[in-house]
């Protein structure tokens, strides 16, 4: 019998998997889409995440990010991350460098879904495979989540993203959200000629009307589009709580608000290994405080700013609000995860 099963191959399962190995568990990871695997994702990795990264023994290739800027229009702000740099990444470069760490600490990825879970006081039972212990990690319409009945019914404003690459030399060494009255627009350099754009909006329309909205990053968009659209959501996704018998929910389907300030990767790390530890520790009781207090910060500025996002009169202010207050701005992204 192993020690970890793992639903989900993304980069909440496999750093939950690294975690394992490096305590000295037998983990197995179980994902149905291959590898690498590609995602609608923001790709900018916040220097919290990178630390994590590296404390995992993980080198992913990328873009170095030095902060955030906010534009709207002829006004802007931005912020320097504190100490060190971020990470744009493409998500598959990301996939790859985790999938080759996991692998060469003896983790197995096996293809296929988990389907039912079965467990009792001492054992799960999921795939085929019985463990101690199942850290579901299958993302942000989690079906382990779904099935043992965690999950709250989502509200009517969830948000939707959208994204794609362009073939255009990046123009910035920065994380750029423009804001609009309909949403936000995310621009990553994840390479020397290839930077993502991720749109974010409550609206369900095709990506090219949503770009429209920005006329200023549309005009710097001069190269060919590199991939297609991917798309996901709705991403408000309310969950009873972390925990069900011996399984545990980590990354997206542990609960999300919003890809808004870009800490999603960071915090799928950083719940991974909250998740192992108390596990490692005989402590799994433990997590659903550990997952409370790596979380509060996101939740309290992401919910703050969603809200502000909800009003298309307050959305407008929330650039000149942070041009007009540097130091407050300063802070928000320098405690960015």
């Amino acid at each position: 019998m192993i020690d970890v099963l793992v639903a989900g191959g993304g980069p909440a399962g496999l750093a939950a998997a690294i975690h394992a190995a490096l305590a000295g568990l037998e983990a197995v990871v179980v994902e149905p889409r291959g590898t690498p695997v590609d995602k609608a994702c923001g790709e900018g990795v916040m220097p919290g995440g990178v630390a994590a990264l590296r404390a995992l023994g993980v080198e992913a290739r990328g873009r170095e990010l030095r902060g955030i800027r906010y534009l709207d229009g002829a006004v802007r702000a931005e912020a320097s991350f504190r100490e060190q740099s971020g990470l744009g990444v493409r998500r598959t470069e990301l996939h790859s460098a985790l999938y080759e760490r996991a692998v060469g600490l003896g983790v197995r990825v096996l293809p296929g879904r988990v389907g039912e879970v079965r467990q009792n006081a001492d054992t799960v039972t999921a795939a085929g495979t019985t463990a101690r212990w199942l850290i579901a990690a299958d993302g942000l319409h989690s079906p382990v989540r779904r099935s043992l009945g965690l999950e709250l019914p989502g509200r009517p404003h969830g948000r939707y993203g959208l994204r794609r690459h362009y073939h255009v030399e990046p123009w910035t060494d920065f994380v750029e959200v423009h804001w609009s009255r309909h949403g936000e627009a995310y621009v990553t350099p994840v390479g020397d000629d290839l930077v993502g754009v991720a749109v974010l909006s409550s609206g369900r329309r095709g990506y090219d009307e949503h770009l429209a909205a920005f006329p200023a990053l549309t005009a710097s968009l001069r190269g060919p589009a590199a991939t297609p659209v991917r798309g996901a959501g709705p991403m408000l996704q309310r969950v009873r709580r972390r925990t069900a018998g011996r399984v545990l929910l980590v990354g997206d389907a542990a609960g999300y608000l919003d890809a808004l300030t870009g800490e999603g990767i960071a915090l799928a790390l950083a719940t991974a290994g909250a998740a192992v530890r108390c596990l490692a520790a005989g402590q799994p009781e433990r997590y659903e405080h550990a997952w409370a207090r790596l979380t509060r910060r996101h939740r309290l500025l992401t919910g703050a700013l969603l809200a502000a996002a909800r009003r298309p009169g307050a959305a407008r202010l929330v650039v000149p609000a942070a041009s007009w207050m540097p130091p407050v701005f300063s802070a928000a992204v320098r405690a960015l995860r």
